[in-house]
């Protein structure tokens, strides 16, 4: 029954030693770890009860008996299992039965071994903070020290009798961050080596890594955000910069992918905008730069994978609004493309990229899942979404056209429409204007997608949606022209947009609506306040209202620290703007929230009081930033306040 239990459960994590994890090979040994009893923490993370099945004998067993762990992960040639419990790390023998304890220090809200904080988790975006040697012998793992960051402190109702009070460390903006260390242990002794990651604390350490020689490196990131390196390590734990990028306004974001060591483990692959636009350079440890992969006025979007002397990623070469398929070999020559048709490319390759998965979709054709080689030859359709593209034309679901205009300024500007059905050019429309805006996103892309605002066309509403500048894949110039004055510019801009559809014959100029989620709650807010003589009605869900509320490393790559620039962060927050308001409003949020906290609504219906502004509130008990399932009723009520407002 129990092992029945086990293979019912949510989550499902798989070791086939030999095949997915470790180059050894070992047919024979075959294990699958489960993660069962599920509690969610932050956006990443969650603890789980892990479970070891042995395919070979059919045993099943616990993984330990000491309570709910974090992140299990088989090492190298799966004999043991590192895993995160109480904040101290752990390697367990599963075979065995047995574990060993490798760090001591560990609480709540003070010291993390083996796990990133709250702000490391959300921003750059991992929740496991150790990684094992290509040998399975050491263990390296960032240790954060968040005793110094404020707690921010929220309800959980739950249906209660009284609310429990939450607390985790939140660093907003300008305030004291996690010190992180960086250890390496040996997994069969226990004995520590801490690595030397600089004097200064006030860094960050957004990654850790082994090359595939097994040398410790890891990222370096100054608090502005403007200068990143990356270093090697040696068993002493002396560490030295092997590549060094500087920006005037910030080195944009990192991830695992930034950085890819080839199988020598002096050559490296960086993806860079030192151009000015996105590319892909080939370095060496030893002799530094060797030379360029790609160039151009596009941008490359993903590393997907290198292979002999291939690189294989995605980039916007055909257009900005789409992504293919390229490969090219490592010393630039030799490019092709592997992807035929006009839209938007996700692909998922198999080891040694000797096949693809390709998933695609345009505006025309939902998505398509097929099968090829690794020269791009198809070898089957998975997936073509025959039964829906017919129900589609059956029913006749309008398409997103793409536009674009010159804003005042004389700034081109990509957009799309979707308009009604029966569409008559000699009448006016309504229009909802939907948006993001945040820095590096984009909307406005040749990709299959069906929303909420998919209803309001089909009751004769426009929806249109306009990328203005700070978004992505456009060049460094255009996405980084916002830096330090969030807010300013993109809502220049959405007003722009907002007039240049006014301006349209077929669009009634009196009824401009605007909707946006967080970054964009923000946008809708700001729109509504300082373009009041042309928005009607907006919806703000989940927004941030000061970014002094948000979090350090977030907000500060792109608007500096608020000691320093306290202008980029008043003159764009839709709290001093409240007295503006003329329009219709709805806001909703959820208390549960530990991304952009409720404080940010709180305090902008205390402004909107204070100027006795008439508006519409959401509360949502103990929801998160996505809303959970009280998503669908919110859709339902930002539906009826536009047929009412609009």
């Amino acid at each position: 029954m129990l092992k029945a239990m086990v293979l019912r459960n949510i989550k499902l994590y798989f070791k086939d030693k030999g095949m997915f994890f470790t180059s050894l090979i070992t047919p024979a040994i075959l294990l699958v770890l489960y993660a069962t009893f599920l509690g969610s923490v932050y956006r990443h993370s969650f603890t789980a009860e892990y479970w070891i099945y042995d395919r070979q004998d059919g045993s099943l067993r616990r993984l330990s008996q000491g309570g709910p762990q974090q992140q299990a992960q088989f090492s190298p040639d799966g004999s043991r299992v590192a895993f995160v419990r109480g904040g101290n790390l752990f390697v367990a023998d599963p075979t065995a039965g047995s574990e060993r304890q490798l760090t001591f220090d560990g609480r709540f809200n003070h010291i993390i071994n083996g796990l990133p904080d709250w702000v490391y988790e959300e921003e750059f975006s991992f929740a496991r903070a150790f990684a094992w040697s290509p040998d399975g012998r050491k263990i390296a793992y960032l240790r954060f020290d968040e005793s110094r960051v404020k707690q921010y402190n929220m309800n959980r109702f739950a249906g209660g009798l009284y609310p429990e009070n939450y607390t985790f460390k939140y660093p907003k903006a300008g305030e004291q961050n996690s010190v992180v260390e960086l250890y390496c242990c040996d997994a069969a002794d226990g004995s520590m080596v801490r690595m030397d990651t600089g004097e200064q604390t006030d860094q960050y350490i957004p990654r850790l890594f082994w090359t595939p020689t097994g040398q410790l490196g890891f990222y370096r990131l100054n608090r502005l955000q403007n200068h990143f390196e990356v270093l090697l390590c040696d068993s002493s734990g002396a560490s030295r910069v092997v590549y060094d990028e500087r920006n005037d306004r910030y080195v944009e974001r990192v991830d695992g992918r930034t950085v890819t060591f080839l199988p020598d483990g002096d050559r490296f692959v960086v993806r860079s905008e030192r151009d000015g636009f996105m590319h892909l350079y080939l370095y060496s440890v030893s002799e530094g730069l060797l030379g360029r992969i790609t160039s151009g006025e596009w941008e490359v979007t993903e590393l997907l994978g290198i292979e002999g002397d291939r690189v294989y990623y995605l980039s916007t070469e055909t257009s900005p609004l789409r992504r293919d398929l390229y490969t090219v070999r490592l010393d630039g020559r030799g490019k092709r493309r592997l992807t035929g048709g006009d839209g938007t490319y996700r692909i998922a390759p198999s080891r040694g990229f000797r096949y693809f998965i390709s998933y695609f979709s345009n505006v025309r054709t939902p998505n398509r899942v097929t099968l090829h080689r690794s020269d791009g030859r198809l070898v089957r359709t998975l997936e073509d979404n025959a039964a829906l593209r017919a129900k589609l034309d059956e029913l006749q679901v309008p398409v997103k056209e793409f536009f674009r205009f010159a804003t005042s300024e004389g700034v081109e500007l990509n957009g799309y429409m979707v308009r009604p059905n029966g569409f008559v050019s000699s009448r006016r429309y309504p229009v909802l204007m939907t948006q993001y805006s945040g820095p590096g996103s984009q909307q406005a892309a040749d990709r299959w997608t069906i929303g909420w605002e998919d209803v309001l066309v089909q009751q004769g509403y426009i929806v249109a949606c306009v990328d203005g500048r700070g978004t992505g894949f456009r060049g460094e110039e255009f996405k980084k022209c916002t830096y330090g004055e969030l807010g300013k510019y993109e809502t220049v801009d959405q007003i722009e947009a907002a007039r240049y559809l006014a301006s349209l014959p077929y669009v009634d100029p009196d009824r401009i609506g605007i909707y946006g989620w967080s970054y964009g709650g923000f946008m809708a807010l700001n729109c509504i306040l300082k373009g009041n003589d042309v928005f009607r009605a907006a919806i703000a869900v989940a927004p941030v209202t000061s970014w002094r509320f948000y979090d350090t490393i977030y907000t500060e790559i792109y608007n500096g620290l608020p000691q320093d620039n306290p202008s980029g962060y008043d003159d764009n927050s839709p709290i001093h703007f409240a007295d503006r308001l003329k329009g219709k409003l709805l806001i909703a949020h959820g208390t549960g929230d530990d991304n952009v906290h409720i404080q940010n609504t709180y305090e902008m219906i205390t402004k909107l009081v204070e100027y006795d502004k008439p508006f519409e509130l959401y509360v949502y008990p103990d929801r998160n930033h996505g809303m959970g399932p009280s998503r669908h009723h919110l859709m339902e009520r930002c539906i009826e306040f536009v047929q009412r407002n609009l």
